[in-house]
């Protein structure tokens, strides 16, 4: 027995050692760690189980595969289980092939199964072309799983090197995707192949590095500058998120407050013209002001991002100001819609601050699609179920008032500050359509228009009118505002909502 058990010690410590100690050391010389040092740091000390370690290919025409070229398994993080696969470059580049696929289908299911976040470390220089067809099909097996568990479990890709052609549509169809900047890039067809169709010469990281991905394409959520800070990223996302979609987020322990803050009266210019940063909103109404944000590069005119309020984590986006009047275009509608439809998908309460002149006017913007991808915002207030509550600090013009969560489609709580302006549009545009040929026939047009300006405001574009047509719930001091949304999570916490039965609606992507 004890010769089978050193057959067994043998065997495993090949697997372990992936493609050697050159294939490590090389790994190492470009500052990457290895697949297994990636999940140690990943991962609660010692909390690691591997699955499925021995199986291999089905040919050997083109050597040894240890381990398939990637790590499967489970273990804890925060103390809580999640399921992981590290691909290992060490291994054939760790490109992907038939049982290599077959691993990782595996470890899904059983993270479904059994009801916990699947992560997935990426590094790999795509489709293992020696196996044909088959890795390809490999591909599909593992698209097809990020599909069927989209709002199942929660799901996150971390690109720690190549990920090229087929491979990026898994993380393109996981919940967060994280990159390591200069060493991690994504893209379809690398940049060799761009100059030999197209004549267009661009290097790898301008193409598909982490800078690209987190503020042009908005294809990555996080990154960070090593390894070892995107893992602990990781880390900190998942201490807001359930372990599923029956799961209720985990709340922690909140030091009692009076939810009264000064600030809070000063932070938001009375005057509309003015820009301020809504973050430092956001900063004095979550605990101990932390609030992790989300797509913090792309499409910065609206916020998005994770907080708690009482213990309670809660997903929050907010216009901003500082950046195209927090007016909203084509990729703010997409990040905004997105994050609503996550937090709704695993049971996250969602909190709105409105300071908004309305939907981005050009006709780029029209010509692009602004009727459809705005639509998307309508689209995922309205199907979202969890509790959702609205603020409305400043302005709230047009659509875009319908749209951010009013009450109309179905916001279980509205507050506005005394400085919200509710209305089709605001006082001087309205002024100058309503009261137009007055104003050219009066004696003095400029004092004439001010005046009628003003008289707008005081009946149309105050909370007051919004209060007194349901529109609005309360109108309620800015320095209370905490006080007020731990009260209506409190008051919600035990909401129940449902949609009439179908398949599924037909968001308009």
């Amino acid at each position: 027995m004890y010769q089978k058990i050193d057959q067994l010690m043998e065997r495993r410590r090949r697997v372990e050692m992936g493609g050697g100690d050159q294939k490590i050391r090389s790994q190492h010389d470009k500052g990457k760690l290895t697949a297994r040092e990636r999940i140690d740091l990943l991962l609660d000390e010692d909390t690691f189980v591997e699955m499925n370690p021995f199986v291999e290919n089905r040919s050997a025409d083109f050597g040894e595969a240890p381990g398939e070229g990637v790590v499967t398994g489970y273990g804890k993080i925060n103390g809580r289980p999640v399921y992981v696969f590290a691909q290992d470059f060490t291994v054939f580049g760790g490109a992907l092939g038939e049982m290599h696929a077959l691993k990782i289908a595996r470890m899904m299911d059983q993270a479904a199964k059994n009801g916990a976040p699947i992560i997935g470390l990426n590094d790999s220089g795509g489709a293992r072309i020696q196996e044909g067809v088959v890795s390809l099909d490999g591909y599909g097996h593992i698209f097809y799983r990020n599909s069927i568990y989209s709002g199942v479990v929660p799901q996150i890709s971390v690109i720690l090197g190549p990920c090229a052609g087929g491979a990026v549509y898994s993380p393109a169809i996981t919940d967060f995707v994280f990159m390591v900047e200069k060493t991690s890039q994504m893209f379809i067809t690398g940049p060799k192949v761009i100059e030999t169709v197209t004549g267009e010469t661009i290097s790898a990281e301008d193409l598909g590095g982490a800078k690209v991905h987190s503020s042009v394409s908005g294809n990555v959520h996080f990154t960070a500058p090593s390894e070892p800070e995107v893992l602990d990223q990781v880390r900190y996302l998942l201490s807001y998120l359930p372990q599923n979609n029956v799961e209720d987020p985990p709340r922690v322990f909140a030091k009692e407050d009076d939810g009264w803050n000064e600030d809070l009266a000063e932070v938001v210019p009375t005057e509309g013209t003015k820009v301020y940063d809504v973050r430092k909103v956001i900063d004095l109404v979550v605990d101990d002001g932390e609030f992790l944000e989300v797509q913090e590069k792309f499409a910065r005119n609206i916020v998005v991002g994770f907080g708690r309020i009482g213990g309670q984590p809660v997903g929050i986006a907010a216009n901003q100001p500082k950046v195209m009047a927090g007016g909203l275009d084509i990729d703010s509608s997409d990040k905004l819609s997105r994050f609503i439809r996550f937090c709704d998908s695993f049971n996250i309460p969602f909190i709105t601050f409105v300071d908004v002149t309305g939907f981005f006017p050009g006709v780029n913007q029209e010509h692009r699609g602004i009727i459809r991808h705005g639509a998307k915002i309508l689209y995922a207030y309205s199907e979202a179920t969890v509790p959702k509550i609205t603020v409305i600090t400043r302005k709230a013009y047009g659509g875009a008032y319908v749209a951010l969560n009013s009450k109309a489609i179905g916001a279980d709580m509205v507050y506005a500050w005394p400085s919200a302006e509710v209305a089709v549009m605001g006082p001087e545009g309205a002024a100058n359509i309503i009261y137009s040929k007055e104003i050219q026939e009066s004696e003095d047009p400029v004092a004439f228009r001010a005046a009628k300006i003003e008289e707008y405001r005081n009946k149309f574009a105050n909370p007051y009118i919004a209060a007194s047509k349901g529109m609005v719930d309360d109108v309620i001091d800015p320095r209370e505002t905490r006080k007020k949304l731990k009260e209506a999570l409190e008051m919600l916490r035990h909401k129940r909502e449902s949609r009439p039965p179908k398949k599924h609606g037909n968001i308009p992507l």
